[in-house]
């Protein structure tokens, strides 16, 4: 029914995950990415969408869209819950841990950023920006966020982001043109899904050079602003003798 995705390898694809692993490997996927660490690589919309486009199509998923949506969305819930109790229990160390294959330390940055600045709506917006989602409710958990709260927006952003794009899926699966450029149409997914990230290195780019630029004009000594040297002239050595 769809082509396969051109982009990253070929087992990242999200027809062939679904098409090797079914349902259970769908929700390992989201459960994963959802606030397992290694799980920010993950296809998780685009694997959603095509999730409802085939459950539409009664291809590979046999199961009731409406069942298909509730696993999802409490996978969905279950990781971001094992994702803040991480947090909590890792604390300040994780800020400090070193890089390696899997694990880059500008993505929890990133993800601390974007917590500090939308707060407990950042569980629920997360969830729609990759690699954020993954690290957000770690990032919740190490800040110790009232847990109350945490779950209360954890369930909503679960429920949004796990069943929503699979209804969506389903929905335009039944037009035409989205059947015949199954593709093009996951690729546009994917770009639509990191514009965010764009958004905010933009921002933070922009803010950086606004600080600089400040900076440099308050700083009395910075070049241009420094008063010359007063030559010495003979006049002036001799009065001191």
């Amino acid at each position: 029914m769809t082509d396969s995705l051109a982009l990253g390898p070929s087992w990242l694809d999200p027809e062939q995950l679904i098409e090797a692993f079914g349902l259970v490997g769908i929700l390992a996927v989201v459960f994963a990415e959802s606030g397992l660490l290694i799980g920010f690589f993950l296809p998780g919309d685009s694997l959603l969408f095509t999730t409802g486009l085939l459950v539409s199509a009664d291809e590979y998923l046999h199961y009731p869209l409406w069942l298909v949506c509730v696993l999802i969305a409490v996978a969905a819930i279950l990781g971001d819950q094992v994702g803040y109790l991480f947090g909590r229990k890792v604390g300040p160390a994780l800020f400090t841990r070193p890089d390696s294959r899997l694990f880059k330390q500008e993505n929890v940055e990133k993800a601390h950023e974007f917590f500090e600045k939308h707060g407990a709506k950042s569980l629920v917006l997360a969830r729609f920006v990759p690699i954020v989602r993954t690290f957000t409710p770690i990032i919740a958990g190490v800040c110790r966020m009232n847990y109350r709260t945490f779950v209360i927006f954890n369930v909503l952003g679960g429920v949004l982001w796990g069943a929503g794009l699979p209804l969506l899926g389903a929905a335009l699966g039944q037009i035409d043109f989205v059947r015949e450029h199954i593709e093009l149409i996951l690729i546009l997914i994917v770009l639509l899904s990191v514009v965010p990230l764009v958004v905010e290195y933009l921002r933070a780019r922009r803010a950086g050079q606004r600080k600089a630029a400040a900076a440099g004009a308050a700083d009395p000594a910075g070049p241009g602003n420094a008063e010359p040297p007063q030559a010495t002239t003979g006049q002036g050595r001799d009065a001191n003798r």
